[in-house]
C-alpha cells in the first residue's frame, strides 16, 4: 500500500475520532439545552443526516481502495487545505456556540441568537464547513465520484434541514440575520 493512501486512511481514522468527539459534546449540549426549557425539532431528517456522514466516510476510503485513486498530486494538497480550513471554521462556530451547539436542532424559546464570531459575517458557518469537507476530504485522495455524489445529496439535505431550523430559530433569528446571506460573506 502506497504511502500517501495510508496517510489518507490514517487522516479519515482522525476525522471519524473528531467525529465521536462532536457526538459527544452535542450530546452533551442538548441534553443541557432540553434541561433549560430546549425543544427539538427535525428529527426526521436528523437520521438522513447521520445515515449520509457515516456512508460519507466509508465512500472516501472505498473509492480511494476499489477504485485504486492516485494521490492527485497538487489537487490533493489544496483539497488538504480546504479540509483542513473547514475544520478551522468548524470549530471557530462551536467555540462561538458554546454550549448552544450541537448536531441536531435545539432551541431554547426566546433566547437571543447568537451573532458573534463567524456568525457577524454568515447564517450558516458550519454548514459552510461541511460542504467544504464534502468536497475536499474526498478529493485528498482522488475519489472525485465520492465528492460529487455526497455534495449533491448533502445540498438536498440543508435545503430541508436549513428551512426547518431557521423556522425554529424564529422572529428573534430573522430579525437579527436579515442582513447576513447564508452562506457567502458579501463586502462591506
Amino acid at each position: 500500500m502506497a504511502l500517501s493512501l495510508m496517510a489518507y486512511l490514517a487522516f479519515i481514522g482522525l476525522t471519524v475520532v473528531e467525529r465521536l468527539y462532536e457526538l459527544v459534546l452535542s450530546r452533551r449540549n442538548a441534553s443541557k439545552a432540553l434541561a433549560r426549557g430546549g425543544m427539538e425539532t427535525g428529527q426526521g431528517h436528523y437520521r438522513v443526516m447521520t445515515l449520509l456522514h457515516t456512508a460519507f466516510l466509508f465512500a472516501c476510503v472505498g473509492e480511494a481502495l476499489w477504485l485504486e485513486r492516485p494521490f492527485p498530486g497538487a489537487v490533493g494538497w489544496i483539497a488538504l487545505a480546504g479540509a483542513v480550513g473547514a475544520q478551522l471554521l468548524r470549530y471557530w462556530a462551536i467555540t462561538t456556540l458554546g454550549e448552544r451547539w450541537n448536531t441536531r436542532i435545539v432551541f431554547i424559546p426566546g433566547a437571543q441568537p447568537v451573532t458573534g464570531g463567524p456568525y457577524r459575517y454568515v447564517r450558516h458557518p458550519n454548514y459552510i464547513a461541511v460542504i467544504a469537507e464534502l468536497a475536499c476530504i474526498p478529493l485528498i485522495h482522488g475519489a472525485w465520484l465520492t465528492a460529487v455524489a455526497f455534495s449533491l445529496a448533502n445540498a438536498l439535505l440543508l435545503y430541508v434541514r436549513i428551512r426547518e431550523e431557521e423556522a425554529a430559530l424564529g422572529a428573534a433569528y430573522q430579525q437579527a440575520f436579515s442582513d447576513r446571506p447564508r452562506f457567502f460573506p458579501r463586502g462591506r
